[in-house]
């Protein structure tokens, strides 16, 4: 007799393997008039993620950021947040988002408190209670009137509004501008508990150190187009070595001119380069000249995104 067997696999499903984008811009593209703002920009940032958006100023950070929260309208492209269209469900996406612009304007005869209120008035949560935790934080007078504030302390009001009603996504755009280093500290600390909640952050800066600290992944945007998205890992792996050599004579001025050798600079007796490949190969070449002193090191971000930047351009 042929016997039948069932197996039930249970309530497993695939998409709890796959990664969930908060958001999704695809060829993001807006032009004020005949002005370029930005172009074909594309990029995903998956959930729960601390994402990192690079560029020198001026280099389109902030109209991607405009666009996708639909304060600006694209000239094409698209913009989805937590898989809705950024300008048919605009209203609707915003209420789970906390924002953080890189200009800060507000009612100046104010008190802080008051406007924080107001703020919290836009969302059906208690957050009085959120208010002051964060306050403390930040080291904010919530008594003081806006006009009597210092820029950092403006910039610590909005970190204030944009954090209180406990949002699952963050946009923050030049954040740290205006804050002392204790206060940036205590700042990145708050990001990080907020991050373990499951929290999903955009952070946008122009301070690589910045990046680097924080973020997981990358974009790097210049002249308005996105020009790599990449692990910070990834930019700063293994094979990428920062050569300084101190020569004991001088050198023919092409020696270390050779395959894998970038940002080469020789001064009198001093030689530094970036090297990528093989490191046996580079070490012969070294080991050939009269040597006073060697250092090898990993290059740090700022140095490998502007060795990308110059050669991109």
């Amino acid at each position: 007799m042929q016997k039948i067997i069932l197996i039930e696999i249970g309530n497993w499903s695939e998409k709890e393997n796959l990664n969930v984008n908060v958001i999704e811009i695809k060829n993001l593209t807006k032009y004020y008039g005949k002005a370029r703002g930005i172009t074909d920009v594309s990029f995903n940032v998956e959930e729960g993620e601390i994402f990192g958006f690079i560029g020198p100023n001026g280099a389109g950070k902030s109209t991607t950021i405009r666009t996708l929260l639909s304060l600006i309208y694209p000239t094409s492209g698209s913009a989805k947040i937590f898989g809705k269209d950024c300008i048919k469900y605009g209203p609707e996406v915003k209420k789970e988002i906390g924002y953080l612009p890189s200009e800060i304007f507000y009612y100046d005869k104010m008190k802080v408190i008051d406007l924080l209120k107001y703020s919290a008035s836009f969302y059906k949560k208690e957050s009085i209670k959120r208010i002051h935790e964060l306050a403390e934080i930040m080291n904010l007078d919530l008594n003081k009137k806006i006009d009597d504030l210092s820029l950092g302390n403006k910039k610590k009001v909005g970190i204030v509004q944009g954090l209180l009603h406990e949002p699952k996504l963050i946009i923050l755009d030049e954040p740290t501008s205006g804050l002392d280093p204790l206060m940036q500290q205590k700042f990145f600390d708050l990001l990080l508990a907020e991050n373990k909640k499951g929290v999903t952050i955009l952070f946008s800066s122009h301070i690589l150190s910045e990046v680097q600290r924080l973020c997981n992944r990358v974009a790097i945007i210049k002249e308005g187009r996105i020009v790599k998205v990449e692990k910070i890992s990834t930019l700063k792996e293994t094979n990428h070595k920062k050569f300084k050599i101190e020569i004991g004579a001088e050198l023919e001025k092409n020696y270390f001119n050779i395959a894998g050798v970038s940002d080469l600079v020789v001064k009198d007796k001093m030689i530094s380069f970036l090297y990528r490949g093989n490191i046996n190969s580079i070490i012969k070449k070294v080991s050939e000249i009269e040597l006073i002193n060697l250092w090898v090191e990993e290059p740090n971000l700022e140095e490998i995104f502007m060795h990308y930047y110059e050669k991109e351009a």
